[in-house]
């Protein structure tokens, strides 16, 4: 498989990984700049020349996948018959410069509603590195021509059309963080219910009022989700600090909250 081949399929899959490539080269090595390899948990793709210096890159790159680092590492191995390594010795004479680039898996977000709110929040989210699931209940919501503002998107989008969208909660990738703010009340707390019978999902929240959350809590309650389950929820949600009623502002103030709790989410397997 091609390098760049390997990358999309590890992000496809939801998979961390490395991608090292020889940046410098100074005398003689196994191969010339710009040679690349892909590390993964348990598998390669490409090579930088094999050896020494590609096993001390594979093992280098699976120390920051364990890590989670999100920062590149340069790496500098001597190919000499002098420098012996824990993966014996290489004597090209050379030096080779590599840089490690940890390809971590991307948070993944689903917004349960398009309405004015969460198309405007999927417009804000579109713009990150993330993977982004769009559910309504109803087909117009996600009709192709409402959905264009999304072309130029950087993040994956998946739209799903559910007239039960809490079928579309056990599929979410584990980690993801669930927001819910559809059309109905009784939807919302349908997904609030089954959301909480889900414990692959990340942060759950619902957007509303105080009022609102407190009369969803003592259904939940009464549906037998104990008080520790039931804080799994944050309602209402969004920024505090980022005041108006407009669905722009309301979707801004929704974004800025989720983006803080990114860093916490990157997914190591």
């Amino acid at each position: 498989m091609h390098w760049s081949d390997a990358v999309r399929r590890l992000r496809e899959d939801r998979r961390p990984g490395v991608l090292v490539t020889v940046v410098a080269v100074r005398g003689h090595a196994p191969r010339e700049a710009g040679a690349k390899l892909v590390v993964g948990t348990t598998a390669t793709w490409g090579s930088i020349g094999g050896g020494n210096l590609e096993q001390t890159a594979i093992a280098r790159a699976r120390v920051l996948v364990e890590s989670g680092a999100a920062e590149p590492e340069t790496l500098v191995v001597a190919l000499s018959d002098k420098v012996r390594t824990d993966h014996g010795r290489q004597c090209c004479g050379g030096e080779v410069t590599l840089v490690l680039e940890p390809l971590p898996v991307v948070p993944a977000v689903a917004v349960f509603g398009m309405g004015h709110v969460g198309l405007e929040l999927a417009r804000i989210l579109a713009r990150h590195d993330l993977e982004l699931h769009l559910v309504d209940s109803r087909a117009d919501q996600l009709a192709d021509d409402r959905l264009a503002c999304l072309a130029d998107a950087l993040a994956t989008v998946q739209v799903h059309h559910a007239p039960l969208p809490e079928m579309v909660l056990g599929g979410l990738p584990a980690g993801s963080h669930v927001l819910i703010l559809t059309h109905d009340h009784a939807e919302d707390f349908a997904l609030c219910d089954a959301a909480l019978r889900c414990s692959q999902l990340g942060s759950i929240g619902v957007i509303g009022s105080a009022a609102k959350w407190q009369r969803f809590r003592q259904g939940l309650l009464v549906e037998g989700h104990p008080e520790a389950e039931i804080d799994r929820i944050t309602s209402p949600i969004g920024d505090p600090t980022v005041v108006g009623k407009e669905p722009a502002t309301i979707a801004l103030a929704v974004a800025t909250a989720l983006v803080h709790a990114f860093g916490g989410v990157r997914t190591r397997r």
